[in-house]
């Protein structure tokens, strides 16, 4: 499939639900389309319906060494809870030599240059040998994610990435936790509407952009994974 291809496909399948986005998306790849988590509710969400269309749906998650205890938890939540093919991506360095070749605290002085180090080299090794990938993107999360479709073209890595709940509201994402009795990140109940590495997220106030917890004091928004 390319990016011809890859446009077509948004356009048929834009406001379909979930779940028919999911059975194509299998249907077209099967084994060649992995689902990327971070374990956030979106991602689980993501899992609890890939399941329902595909026996054993592959799953990478990108370990940084930096997440809160309670992303790890879930994880092992999840992976106990749904038949999937769990792959633990950690990145190239590790946090020692990281420090010794950039120093310490690298995030605090140059985030950019971390998440490249610890999510954008890492996702490049989690997708070697695929055709396409499944994120849990909404269009609701963010103005940099505003726009999003349903099925689109990764220009940087020539692959197919799909967006099954880029127009899933958050309401009606957490009505399906709750019905489905999906496990979820317990941060999410501590004002955490996005998670990622500990030393770069906060709780967000009320008011404030969902992604305002993320790289509090720097312009970044996004970790360069969807860039």
């Amino acid at each position: 499939m390319n990016e011809t291809d890859a446009a077509q496909a948004g356009t048929v399948l834009y406001g379909k639900a979930p779940l028919d986005i999911l059975r194509w998306a299998y249907q077209t790849f099967g084994d060649r389309v992995t689902i990327a988590s971070s374990f956030g509710v979106e991602d689980v969400v993501l899992i609890d319906l890939a399941t329902r269309v595909y026996p054993r749906p592959d799953v990478f998650f990108l370990d940084t060494d930096l997440l809160f205890h309670q992303t790890y938890q879930t994880m092992q939540d999840v992976t106990r809870r749904y038949p999937i093919a769990m792959r633990r991506i950690r990145a190239g360095l590790s946090l020692a030599q990281q420090a010794q070749q950039y120093g310490e605290a690298l995030w605090e002085r140059d985030p950019d240059q971390c998440c490249f180090l610890r999510k954008v080299s890492s996702l490049n090794r989690a997708l070697d040998g695929y055709e396409a990938w499944i994120t849990g993107m909404r269009r609701e999360q963010s103005a940099t994610r505003a726009h999003i479709g349903v099925v689109e073209w990764d220009e940087k890595r020539q692959l197919v990435k799909i967006n099954p709940l880029a127009l899933m509201t958050t309401g009606a994402l957490w009505e399906w936790v709750r019905l489905n009795h999906v496990p979820y990140n317990p941060l999410h109940d501590q004002g955490f509407p996005s998670i990622g590495c500990m030393p770069c997220t906060r709780a967000v106030a009320a008011g404030e952009d969902a992604r305002a917890g993320r790289w509090s004091g720097f312009s970044k928004k996004e970790c360069g994974l969807h860039e």
